[in-house]
């Protein structure tokens, strides 16, 4: 599998139009491929949008998205909102969870780590150690490394219940000494980013 996330800038104020827009061509779009997620930023970042989409292959995203433009039916009109794009493709760790819909939680915080060259595997090592452990206090939505776009990027997505419940989650965590997994110790984390986020109706994880 492979994850297409793409990112929105758009203009101040635009956020409701454009889900609007989105969200009444989206049944035409998903003829051809499932759409995982689709959140718009509250914390961070502001005015952006994130959609996520799943493929088997990168053969299969180029025939679906040429698919779907030949439908004439995609993509949506909601260019006059669009300030910049940008499309990162990820491959799933082998403890990433499937991207299928659930009921997960009312905000998901997106973590955004750079490595340096060559530590994504010792990532995943080190991660696969803990996790298990982790995710029994929240849900792990996916954790992936980039494949296409800025390289050594590790991306994980947290589901919440609230602002307040992942400020809990994260403080018993340290406490019980069960994260984080020790990246940082190892001296390969070169900049962290993060930003809370909340799910669109029609977005599958909600």
């Amino acid at each position: 599998m492979i994850i297409e996330m793409r990112t929105y800038q758009l203009k101040p104020a635009s956020i409701p139009q454009f889900e609007e827009r989105f969200g009444a061509a989206l049944p035409e779009r998903l003829k051809f491929s499932p759409l995982a997620a689709f959140w718009h930023t509250e914390v961070g970042p502001l005015n952006q949008v994130i959609h996520v989409w799943p493929y088997d292959t990168f053969e299969q995203r180029v025939q679906v998205r040429a698919a779907a433009i030949a439908s004439g039916k995609w993509p949506p009109a909601t260019r006059e909102f669009v300030v910049e794009q940008k499309s990162e493709l990820f491959l799933p760790a082998p403890f990433s969870p499937p991207l299928e819909p659930r009921q997960l939680g009312g905000i998901y915080e997106i973590r955004m780590y750079s490595f340096a060259a060559g530590a994504i595997p010792g990532v995943i090592e080190r991660w696969s150690e803990k996790i298990g452990e982790r995710v029994k206090l929240s849900p792990l939505v996916g954790a992936w490394y980039s494949e296409i776009g800025a390289l050594n990027k590790w991306v994980h997505i947290w589901a919440y219940k609230d602002a307040n419940h992942r400020a809990q989650v994260r403080a018993e965590a340290v406490a019980k000494g069960v994260w984080p997994p020790g990246s940082a110790a190892a001296g390969v984390l070169l900049k962290q980013e993060n930003m809370l986020v909340v799910p669109a109706s029609f977005s599958s994880l909600r």
